[in-house]
């Protein structure tokens, strides 16, 4: 039965979370944490951060990663299928759709309609991790006593450094993961 939870919520994120890795993050949130509580959320954003430093999507390790947590090696295999099928599935269809009929404005109106949506769904990603890096589980909290400070700081001169300058990017999230780390080993 739990392999079938896992397929089945894998492979509703992987039908729905159109436009990458980030999209997917709140999907993989409600049904991993919200749903079927098989992480907390302090272990969803260990998750989500090791799944984007190790190679590959991150739909796809997340789904081994909690496949291999709940079910062990078959779980892992499970969860993968489910996260992949629905892509092979709707690629290949709209591959043959896209080229059989991509000059209809339809089409290109569909493709311009999805914009907005996965910049929606990357950015309530991204404010989900923000608010539990600087105020934790608890949520949102205007009392500054509860909010992270460090973290606040570090993420305003990454965004800083970043804006200024261009660096590549792992530079700054390894230079922030260092010192993070050592400001942490300090207090």
């Amino acid at each position: 039965m739990i392999l079938l939870e896992l397929f089945w919520s894998f492979f509703q994120i992987g039908m729905f979370s159109i436009g990458g890795g980030m999209a997917a993050i709140p999907l993989i949130q409600n049904q991993v944490v919200n749903l079927h509580h098989w992480l907390t959320l302090t272990e969803f954003t260990d998750l989500i951060t090791i799944a984007e430093m190790t190679p590959g999507p991150i739909a796809i390790n997340s789904a081994t990663f909690v496949g291999i947590r709940i079910a062990g090696i078959p779980g892992a295999i499970v969860a993968t299928i489910g996260c992949i099928m629905p892509s092979c599935i709707i690629v290949s269809l709209l591959a043959w759709i896209y080229f059989k009929f991509k000059e209809l404005a339809v089409v290109q109106g569909v493709l311009s309609g999805l914009r907005p949506t996965i910049v929606a769904l990357i950015a309530s990603a991204g404010l989900s991790i923000f608010i539990l890096t600087v105020w934790g589980e608890e949520g949102f909290s205007t009392n500054p006593q509860t909010s992270n400070l460090v973290s606040v700081l570090l993420f305003t001169v990454a965004i800083f450094i970043l804006r200024k300058w261009k660096p590549n990017p792992i530079y700054v999230m390894l230079g922030s993961g260092i010192i993070g780390g050592a400001i942490y080993l300090l207090i």
